[in-house]
């Protein structure tokens, strides 16, 4: 059947719908940047408080059937661990708890990269085209965007510190800011830099020795987490029939099992921090006057909680738990010769640097992030609970600096191996004149 348009008409006719979608992408990438920001950072911080709460009230209905206490009691325990994983500490009967449940912490760390990386999408249409950059114009779309989120983010933390806090539990708002500024700008800063394509843009100014040791930081960093994580995991499994002996001393039913089970899943990053300064050398205590390392294990009364079994039995350690020391060396150079053998070849000085320097980053990063995993978990000798922190972040410099130095420089003999040997052979098959 022959078309009743003219040409121009059809023209027009399929124009219309890409004006449509590029109307509907200015429209999506365009909206108003301080309530788009500000309220993307309440949401950030409201949706692992409200998961929180939410399964703080299903732990009520489970474990007591709502004999006792009130919903509002049930919501005010699921705001008070999301404080905890801001580091507010809370006071339970009088007894101090400071440690951090880092479960939790990473939730609302994910939440907020989420979260900013769509604010970030929303926001990408303001601030100046790239000829108005090129000519010399700041963009301070991002940095600005940024700070909205920050400010969003620490209003929901201030307002739950106020609902949530008594007399009794006393939780820290000077804390419970200070971790929602970090988190909020440390993860959705960077979120709304690539959702908004910035980062696409800053990344390639960025200098490539810089770029080389981010990467290899986080090789280092994942691989040796994974390796911590694994070695927990293989030592509760050994030792299964004590976890299930504690979880039958306890009484449980279902309901109570699997809210021990949240529970260990909110602590788990903590047990593989712990796992961690054990592989290294200098280990972690348990309660005032206890130890558990590859050299000694020194023990006390512990409470009733499953993933203790993961502990080794406290006496004389076997004689193959002091070789464990030579993992965190081991890992680090796996892991450097990984991340450089994506590289071209680079001088000997050039990969020594970046190989322990990377090193050496990690390790202090590492350092940091085993500070957070003790605490005061209840009391008397039960205040002292973590690594050993100092020890163990000497340790992690040392082991991941040779390693990261190591990896490095055997990457690339490899590499420079492999390319004198591709000259011979090209010299060898080239004709001869």
């Amino acid at each position: 059947m022959t078309s009743l348009q003219s040409p121009s008409a059809r023209t027009t006719t399929r124009r219309e719908p890409r004006r449509e979608s590029e109307l509907r992408q200015a429209l999506g990438t365009r909206r108003p940047l301080v309530p788009t920001a500000t309220l993307g950072g309440a949401l950030a911080a409201a949706g692992p408080l409200l998961v929180c709460m939410a399964v703080a009230v299903v732990g009520w209905f489970l474990t007591d059937a709502g004999g006792h206490g009130t919903p509002s009691g049930a919501l005010r325990v699921g705001a008070l661990s999301w404080l905890a994983a801001h580091g507010s500490g809370v006071s339970i009967e009088g007894v101090r708890i400071t440690a951090m449940p880092l479960g939790i912490t990473l939730l609302c760390v994910w939440s907020a990269w989420r979260v900013g990386h769509r604010v970030g999408e929303s926001i990408s249409g303001h601030g100046p085209d790239a000829d108005r950059i090129a000519d010399g114009e700041r963009d301070w779309t991002v940095p600005f965007a940024g700070g909205l989120f920050t400010v969003g983010y620490v209003l929901v933390g201030v307002l739950a510190t106020t609902l949530a806090s008594t007399i009794e539990t006393m939780p820290s708002t000077g804390r419970v800011v200070l971790w929602s500024t970090l988190i909020a700008a440390g993860a959705g800063l960077p979120a709304l830099a690539r959702g908004s394509g910035r980062a696409a843009i800053w990344l390639p100014a960025t200098p490539v020795a810089v770029r080389d040791t981010a990467v290899l930081v986080r090789a280092i960093l994942r691989a040796w987490l994974a390796v911590a994580l694994a070695a927990l995991l293989v030592a509760l499994v050994l030792d299964f029939s004590t976890a299930a002996n504690i979880v039958s001393q306890l009484e449980s039913d279902a309901g109570d099992i699997a809210m021990l089970s949240v529970l260990t899943l909110a602590l788990l990053p903590n047990a593989a921090l712990f796992s961690s300064a054990y592989l290294f050398g200098p280990g972690f205590t348990v309660g005032t006057g206890t130890l558990v390392s590859p050299g000694a294990v020194v023990l006390g009364p512990l409470p009733l909680f499953p993933l203790l079994a993961a502990l080794p039995d406290g006496g004389p350690t076997p004689g193959w738990a002091g070789w464990l020391m030579v993992s965190p060396v081991l890992v680090a150079g796996l892991a450097s010769a990984l991340a450089h053998r994506s590289r071209p070849a680079v001088a000997w000085d050039q990969a020594a640097i970046r190989g322990c320097g990377g090193g050496l980053v990690a390790g202090l990063v590492l350092g940091l992030l085993t500070s957070l995993a003790g605490g005061a978990v209840g009391p008397g000798r039960m205040a002292d609970v973590g690594p050993l922190q100092v020890d163990v972040l000497l340790h992690a410099m040392t082991g991941f600096g040779i390693g990261g130095l190591l990896g490095a420089l055997a990457m690339t003999w490899w590499q420079r191996r492999g390319g004198d040997l591709a000259r011979r052979g090209l010299r060898r098959i080239r004709p001869s004149r």
